[in-house]
């Protein structure tokens, strides 16, 4: 495992508190409340180990395949459904989200090989991910992947603890599947959309793993 580039500044500013909050609590504390200070210290304990392992990147094989469509994102899968498409296709799309929480990983994978054809980032609310106008009216930031087999795009989507999305995929840029593009802080969800035509390999409730689990299936024909 090995922590993200996006945490280092977070996680040694919480190192920082950690250490001070918890001289002063034992300064203070020592004579008459030891109890108390050990309080403290653990609870500050518990919340900086959960800041640190919330920037975690575990170790894991992906799946390549050049007609499958994996998952971007850790979590659970909280909508399949055909929806018109106003941004970028302008037609109809299968919408498969992923929601992920607080403790899941937050590293965002590319779901297919691929070049960036589109990125926009759109100004929006934070309204609890699992909403279901979240897709259009939260903060997010769409990027459309297309290769030989096909198009999709990829909408990353602010929540409301979620303040800060995080993308690398610059227009032009070529990705492999599975290479990261971004990084969503504390809690959101990942939007995908497929070609109406794609085989859905995923069930609603479903647990899945970026650049692991298989979401999708394109038709090559």
């Amino acid at each position: 495992m090995t922590i993200h580039r996006e945490g280092y500044r977070i996680i040694g500013i919480s190192a920082l508190v950690f250490v001070i909050i918890n001289i002063l609590c034992f300064n203070f504390f020592a004579d008459s409340l030891l109890w108390l200070a050990y309080l403290i210290f653990l609870a500050s304990f518990v919340t900086f180990i959960f800041i640190t392992l919330f920037f975690r990147i575990p170790r894991r094989e992906l799946t390549f395949s050049e007609s499958k469509i994996v998952a971007p994102a850790d979590g659970k899968v909280v909508v399949i459904e055909q929806i018109k498409d106003d941004e970028y296709f302008h037609d109809e799309r299968i919408q498969v989200s992923i929601f992920m929480s607080p403790v899941n990983v937050h590293v965002n994978r590319v779901p297919m090989d691929g070049t960036v054809v589109y990125n926009h980032y759109h100004k929006g609310k934070y309204l609890v991910a699992w909403h279901p106008k979240s897709s259009v009216l939260n903060e997010r930031h769409s990027i459309v992947l297309e290769n030989s087999n096909g198009t999709i795009l990829v909408k990353q989507i602010a929540g409301a603890l979620a303040k800060r999305i995080c993308n690398y995929a610059l227009p032009g840029k070529s990705f492999k599947q599975g290479e990261e593009f971004g990084f969503i802080k504390f809690g959101s969800r990942v939007d995908v959309l497929l070609p109406v035509n794609a085989k859905i390999e995923v069930q609603l409730g479903q647990i899945v793993k970026s650049g692991v689990s298989v979401i999708a299936s394109l038709n090559q024909s």
